[in-house]
């Protein structure tokens, strides 16, 4: 299942939809959480901050533009509870957590309850779209003919899942099994897409952490202590992710974005390089794109790269969110060219071919977190144009 034009979207020179926001926004964003802002005023700051936002991804040259995921406080947004059957909880039991994945070990090896947690309380049910409205904005932003080019993030289907250990994801009274609760996620997913896609969507990225967790050796291991078998999970999360996008239009691109965490200030959870999960992942996950954090060596090298079949594109997250300094472009199309190498050695296609398939840019966004990572505006759009300047010597005169 791949698009039509591999690269209408993607785009050649991308970024993964988080930027960082304005100090007004953050601050009334801040004050709001605390009870002592105004709802009203917050919202009309977020609409002239995407405003802007907007005009500035316009300026530097991107396609695939976003509205920063303004309106969120991190990058998953309200899809979870969003539906019925799902409620945030402030009071839980700590024996509910697999405490060796990434995310959960971080915050709990800081001596801290792990961030905003989401469980099914019954069943599961979509009532209606928290993301179209965030979609229809950044839409009427945009002239009609370029509708179709820019990008809304979505949550990962399995996001409240792999945190739970067996049997504490949901209500045993609710769902006898995996396969009956992801059938309903699934089905909530074919929900919300097809909501998206009628109101003009036609550019999707699903953030998912969770599946490059399955690159960390240390939480394998934790799978393996347990007595479970991390291998067949990481399947049922690849049949879920085919199941939510089993009634998509052809003329929907949708690609997944893999990084190993980016909290605030740019903290990552795990590392690992992608060939424990390549071959499946590659292969067997039914989207068009797939982008690859790729900035520092907790990565792994390109060799994974050539299990990539024909038909799917791969974003290089060749730059760093995570601090100002500047990458070497030079080093960067090396980088670029070795990737295409090695694709071109698996699949068998040319050089060129294989190079028609990829694109670059940054690893992660820049505010998974709505308080950002440690740049400054400034060094957030040096980046964009290091990007976008990367892009355009590699492949002149494409988006």
């Amino acid at each position: 299942m791949s698009a039509k034009h591999p690269q209408r979207p993607p785009f050649r020179a991308e970024h993964l939809g988080s930027l960082l926001r304005p100090k007004a926004l953050l601050d009334e964003k801040h004050l709001v959480d605390q009870k002592k802002g105004d709802q009203a005023k917050l919202v009309a700051i977020e609409d002239e901050s995407i405003n802007a936002i907007v005009k500035e991804q316009l300026d530097l040259g991107y396609h695939a533009v976003s509205d920063g995921e303004y309106r969120r406080h991190m990058f998953w947004g309200t899809f979870f509870p969003g539906l019925e059957g799902f409620e945030e909880v402030t009071d839980f039991p700590d024996d509910i957590f697999r405490m060796y994945v990434p995310d959960i070990a971080a915050f709990t090896e800081s001596g801290h309850k792990p961030g905003e947690t989401v469980l099914c309380t019954g069943k599961i049910k979509h009532v209606g779209s928290t993301y179209v409205d965030q979609w229809n904005y950044l839409k009427n932003l945009l002239p009609k003919e370029n509708q179709r080019e820019a990008k809304l993030t979505m949550a990962a289907p399995n996001w409240y899942h792999l945190r739970y250990k067996t049997g504490r994801a949901f209500p045993k009274e609710v769902y006898a099994t995996n396969a009956e609760y992801f059938a309903d996620i699934a089905k909530a997913y074919r929900t919300e897409l097809k909501i998206l896609y009628d109101n003009g969507l036609r550019n999707v990225q699903i953030d998912d952490p969770n599946l490059a967790y399955f690159c960390s050796e240390k939480m394998l291991a934790g799978f393996k202590a347990d007595g479970e078998d991390s291998d067949a999970l990481f399947d049922l999360y690849i049949k879920l992710y085919n199941d939510c996008l089993a009634e998509r239009p052809s003329d929907m691109h949708v690609g997944v974005h893999l990084c190993r965490g980016n909290f605030v200030g740019g903290r990552h959870f795990s590392e690992g390089g992608y060939d424990a999960i390549a071959t499946k992942l590659f292969r067997n996950l039914n989207v068009d794109t797939l982008y690859l954090e790729y900035d520092t060596p907790r990565a792994g090298g390109f060799e994974p790269l050539k299990e990539l079949p024909k038909g799917k594109n791969v974003i290089l997250g060749l730059i760093t969110s995570k601090f100002p300094k500047l990458e070497d472009i030079g080093e960067m199309k090396k980088k670029v060219e070795q990737a295409a190498k090695l694709i071109s050695e698996g699949t068998g296609e040319s050089y060129e071919e294989a190079l028609d398939r990829l694109g670059v840019s940054p690893q992660c966004g820049f505010a998974s977190h709505s308080d950002g990572n440690n740049v400054g505006h400034d060094d957030m759009v040096a980046k964009l144009k290091l990007v976008r300047k990367l892009a355009d010597e590699i492949w002149p005169g494409q988006p």
